[in-house]
């Protein structure tokens, strides 16, 4: 194997969790644009002295996934169910590869995905007895996929709405979360509410859900008499980094999961604020299959065997990503509401 430069990269506090030790090949990502340098584990899975965290981006971060014995609940459901994979013997699972902490290719051979949505479907497919074969494919193409049967499931950051719930069962892993974030250094410690971003400057993505969030709290505290918020937009990544940085806006505010990775990769951001991404509803991340073929149930009761045991919050922990817990895996809960 090649060998490669080693970088480090701080542990941050105030709200981000910080990324396991998860591997021993150093290497630098690039995140948005940017580079988020990342280095190689100490003997033995030691901290070093510095206080650094460390973190593995290659295929070998494979061999650091969560591992979960077969759960004989969940196979009698299986069997009970009349559910067949689309390959004998395996599990299917497809997920698009675009962003670290949640999917995305293996630097070093560009091939293996990588991230939390991963490492839920090796859980998953450990947890019914399954060999994992794992397939990566574009947004667009994962639903008819899964409804023909080529894919038996899919891991990829995909929230419960209730027109998906009419071709397609879930069960629940993961939150849907926002975050605010701003300089590690600045004097804004908490952005919980809509006064709370009175009179501030914050990026947000036009069109998104985090922007109808904004400009509804920008309402409300106008109404108030406090102060408008100030948006800016950013196509550019790397250039609203540069403008919190500088002190040109005082907030970012998007998904939170990829800016708690950035966040945790360079130390140049801090949390100070979570809000669900259906803000008023409750959106949360699930796993997904075709409707009504037997195979969710089974994964509810792995998800939540995981939960139990430990191995749920330790794919949380090594991706930075405990804001975004639950309790336990529901299958098809009330999903966003349909659009009119």
């Amino acid at each position: 194997m090649a060998k490669l430069n080693k970088k480090k990269v701080g542990v941050i506090a105030g709200g981000v969790a910080a990324l396991a030790v998860i591997g021993v090949v150093a290497t630098t990502l690039i995140v948005n644009g940017q580079s988020a340098p990342v280095t190689a584990a100490e003997p033995d899975g030691a901290q070093p002295a510095s206080g650094l965290i460390e973190f593995d981006l290659t295929s070998a971060n494979v061999d650091g996934r969560p591992q979960i014995d077969p759960v004989p609940e969940a196979i009698a459901a299986l069997e009970a169910s009349g559910w067949q994979p689309a390959e004998a013997g395996k599990l299917t699972v497809v997920g698009s590869a675009y962003i670290p902490p949640l999917s995305f290719l293996a630097e070093d051979d560009n091939v293996t995905r990588l991230g939390s949505e991963a490492d839920f479907a090796q859980l998953i497919a450990d947890g019914l007895g399954l060999e994992l074969k794992g397939e990566v494919a574009a947004w667009a193409d994962w639903p008819l996929g899964v409804q023909s049967g080529k894919y038996d499931l899919i891991t990829s950051n995909v929230t419960v709405t209730e027109e998906r719930k009419d071709l397609f069962d879930f069960a629940t892993y993961r939150e849907d979360v926002l975050g605010f974030y701003v300089k590690a250094d600045s004097e804004i410690e908490s952005i919980t509410e809509a006064k709370d971003v009175a009179g501030l400057s914050v990026i947000v993505g036009a069109g998104t859900n985090q922007e109808k969030i904004l400009v509804a709290w920008d309402e409300e505290n106008k109404a108030a008499g406090l102060e408008p918020v100030d948006f800016q937009y950013y196509e550019d990544d790397a250039a609203g980094t540069l403008a919190l940085q500088s002190g040109r806006v005082d907030a970012t505010f998007g998904p939170n999961a990829t800016a708690a990775f950035k966040a945790a990769s360079d130390g140049e951001t801090k949390l100070v604020g979570t809000i669900n991404g259906g803000f008023p509803a409750n959106a949360q991340i699930a796993a997904g299959t075709a409707k009504g073929n037997g195979l969710i149930e089974a994964v509810e009761i792995v998800l939540d065997h995981a939960i139990e045991n430990g191995q749920y919050d330790a794919i949380l922990d090594r991706w930075g990503l405990q804001d975004e817990r639950i309790d336990t895996s529901e299958v098809n809960p009330a999903g966003l509401p349909r659009e009119e």
